[in-house]
């Protein structure tokens, strides 16, 4: 970062070979075309790259081979969309903008190669972005994205950037790759040099983590087992029933993850169900259950003596945390479809629920490295606007909790629209709720709560995604 020209090194190159990317030489057309369709989708009519690319893989006769790169070229190009647009104006004689969406995208795809894939030759990957453009119907384009990029392949790495020292916005924009307007908001929140490391964070790959289940077998012993398939496995840093697998490979594939021994769940997301530190035998509300890690943890935490009720709006996503549920041998999870905000369903009486869980819908700018669309799918009032839903949800998830019971309130964001400032709200308007004392909170979650004894999680510090959860209880 101290430089005084950024270094293009191809870091998200070395990421995906770490990550166990294979060594794609060239490639099909066909898997470049699919990524380029998933990639126009997404920025023309705002599709969400993962149900595009699902799409778009399940209509496609691919290899493993060609599914794996149409995989990384989408992910890869929406994550560095924008040190990809700021290389490009350097080489391309129109300004982008000015340019339909799908040369846009064709120019971005073979970018990425270019910059990001050592493992795909320099001619090989502007061939094939020329071959996209042809096969797409922009003949009238090849000849543009011939020489834009084979300028760019012979001068990328000597194309300015700018420099976090002289200029912290245009680097993390630049550089770094993130919107302008979240740009500043992390330079005025952290400063330049946390803003950049929390920013390069955001566009590293995620290790994958697991959650052992603890009604079937201990974290050490899965961990035992896991080894074996695993070998980079470890415990995680903080959360008492996680294990970080490592770069590469499906867990949804393993023998231990058939037999319900371990659900995938991010350690940060592991943490706040420590934080609410369900206890066996309890009574446990979680109001927005969907899409389920949360509400699985809680109940592997009563036991069969306790109870969760999972309430979402969304009933075809609560049928899928019914199949986890099943999966990982959980009876004592029960699943309503309703939207809590408007009012709790009969089986949420008040005060029927030792602890409750608010894990709020938000903008999600905690997860950009496993989102790879996101920053660009983020408008500058989102947050604003979640606030809204999330104040809602808060209050009346609330009066299902009895006299003397906990009540943790989380999002995968780190606005204080929708974190500190929910919370101060709800307090103020809520006669008999108070903060929890950070000593209260279990031992494995102490390390990272802050004075107002809410606990945060950053990529760039703690290796998980970022996490906003407050604990608040009610008097007795």
């Amino acid at each position: 970062m101290s430089a005084p020209r950024a270094r293009r090194g191809r870091p998200a190159g070395r990421a995906a070979r770490a990550a166990g990317t294979p060594p794609f030489e060239g490639g099909p057309t066909q898997a470049r075309v699919a990524a380029l369709r998933v990639l126009d989708r997404v920025e023309r009519s705002g599709a969400y790259a993962d149900l595009a690319l699902h799409g778009a893989l399940a209509d496609a006769p691919l290899s493993a081979q060609e599914r794996a790169l149409a995989t990384e070229l989408v992910y890869g190009t929406l994550r560095w969309r924008g040190r990809l647009d700021a290389l490009l104006a350097q080489v391309v004689p129109r300004p982008l903008d000015s340019l339909e969406s799908p040369v846009r995208s064709v120019l971005r795809l073979g970018a990425y190669q270019l910059v990001f894939l050592h493992s795909i030759p320099a001619p090989a990957a502007v061939d094939q972005a020329v071959r996209v453009a042809r096969a797409i119907g922009l003949e009238r384009a090849t000849g543009l994205v011939n020489a834009a990029l084979r300028r760019l392949a012979r001068e990328h790495e000597a194309l300015p950037l700018p420099a976090l020292e002289g200029d912290p916005l245009g680097h993390l924009v630049h550089a770094l790759s993130l919107p302008a307007w979240l740009a500043q908001r992390w330079l005025d929140a952290y400063g330049p040099a946390e803003a950049a490391a929390l920013a390069a964070a955001s566009n590293a790959a995620p290790p994958l983590t697991v959650r052992a289940n603890a009604l079937r077998i201990s974290r050490d012993a899965l961990l035992a087992e896991l080894r074996a398939r695993w070998p980079d496995a470890r415990p995680a840093s903080y959360a008492p029933l996680g294990i970080v697998l490592g770069h590469g490979g499906n867990p949804a594939a393993d023998p231990a993850f058939a037999a319900g021994r371990f659900a995938v769940q991010d350690e940060g997301s592991q943490l706040v169900v420590a934080l609410l530190d369900p206890q066996p035998g309890e009574r446990v509300l979680d109001a927005c259950a969907a899409p389920g890690a949360k509400a699985t943890a809680a109940a592997a935490a009563v036991g069969a003596e306790g109870r969760v009720l999972g309430l979402d709006r969304h009933a075809r996503r609560l049928a899928l945390v019914a199949r986890e549920a099943r999966r990982l041998g959980l009876a004592t999870l029960e699943l309503r479809a309703c939207d809590v905000a408007a009012g709790l369903p009969p089986e949420a009486a008040a005060g029927a629920f030792d602890r409750v869980l608010v894990d709020a819908p938000c903008s999600g700018l905690g997860t950009l490295r496993r989102n790879a669309d996101l920053r660009w799918r983020v408008a500058p009032g989102d947050p604003a606007e979640l606030a809204a839903t999330q104040r809602a949800l808060l209050a009346a998830a609330a009066r299902a909790l009895r006299p003397g019971g906990v009540l943790v309130y989380s999002t995968c964001t780190l606005t204080p629209e929708e974190n500190e400032d929910v919370v101060a709200s709800f307090l103020a308007d809520t006669p008999g709720f108070r903060r929890a004392a950070p000593d209260a909170a279990p031992a494995c979650v102490r390390p990272l709560l802050g004075p107002d004894g809410a606990l945060r999680t950053f990529p760039h510090r703690h290796g998980t995604d970022g996490f906003f959860a407050a604990r608040l209880e009610r008097d007795a």
